[in-house]
């Protein structure tokens, strides 16, 4: 070998050989865990690529959704079919996660009753199908979520803001809606909360979601919102996004 021009001869009987474990000064964890797995120099690159691969689906068929921009006024299983493959993708995708088998399996159960709330919204008559879905969806988050850490500060000001909202929307609710919508809002309050507290890209999607259901319940119900639909829809798949980004913790996906 050689250093700096000059030929470097190891000294055998002083150098023992490296522990595969052991920390170098120079160099950071992520680089050892690159050379354990035979990645020399960026660890996380390949990792990285089949993530990308995973969640191409998703991309793809969430730019379909925003090309093709269905019309609100024409309910179709074609419409639900291309509002729903996003998810569908995403929960797909999880199948790449080498995180625990139940917080995957949870995440998978969300999405899946996120697309049934979706197809659900597409014809008026089944609103309350629709939300019957997402709160089942958001119940399954709250499972994923965990209560720890329990972090109760968090509550004052999620208390603050759904508290007058929720009594604002729920006086322009016909009165056969309201138990229904009284319900998810005190299930998507409680998902809010364990999201702020795990933290994360969790933390991004429960504030997405939050913010996209907030949007979309008063563009329908108490006054029209410019842009509302592309508002709501943007920050619902990012937040779906996001939340399934946690399933990928851990930088090495499954490669069997």
């Amino acid at each position: 070998m050689w250093a700096h021009g000059k030929p470097f001869l190891p000294n055998l009987e002083s150098q023992s050989h490296p522990c595969p474990h052991r920390h170098h000064s120079g160099g950071s964890v992520a680089n050892m865990g690159a050379e354990e797995e035979g990645l020399p120099g960026k660890p996380c690159s390949l990792a990285q690529l089949r993530l990308c691969l995973w969640l191409s689906p998703f991309f793809v068929t969430g730019a379909a959704y925003f090309l093709l921009w269905i019309p609100q006024d024409q309910p179709s299983w074609v419409g639900a079919l291309v509002k729903c493959l996003p998810v569908l993708c995403l929960a797909g995708s999880l199948q790449a996660a080498r995180g625990g088998t139940g917080h995957r399996v949870l995440l998978q159960g969300a999405l899946l009753c996120s697309a049934v709330g979706d197809a659900c919204l597409i014809w008026p008559d089944a609103f309350l199908s629709g939300v019957a879905a997402f709160t089942v969806a958001h119940l399954l988050y709250l499972w994923a979520f965990g209560l720890t850490p329990l972090r109760p500060g968090f509550l004052l000001p999620i208390a603050l803001v759904s508290v007058p909202y929720s009594g604002i929307l729920l006086l322009h609710l016909p009165a056969s809606m309201v138990p229904a919508l009284a319900a998810y809002s005190l299930v998507l309050a409680s998902m809010l909360w364990r999201g702020l507290a795990s933290g994360g890209s969790i933390r991004g999607g429960a504030l997405l979601f939050a913010l996209s259901d907030v949007v979309l319940a008063w563009d329908t119900f108490v006054r029209p919102l410019p842009h509302a639909r592309l508002v709501v829809m943007t920050t619902y798949y990012t937040a779906q996004l996001l939340i399934t980004l946690s399933a990928f913790r851990s930088p090495q996906l499954k490669t069997h």
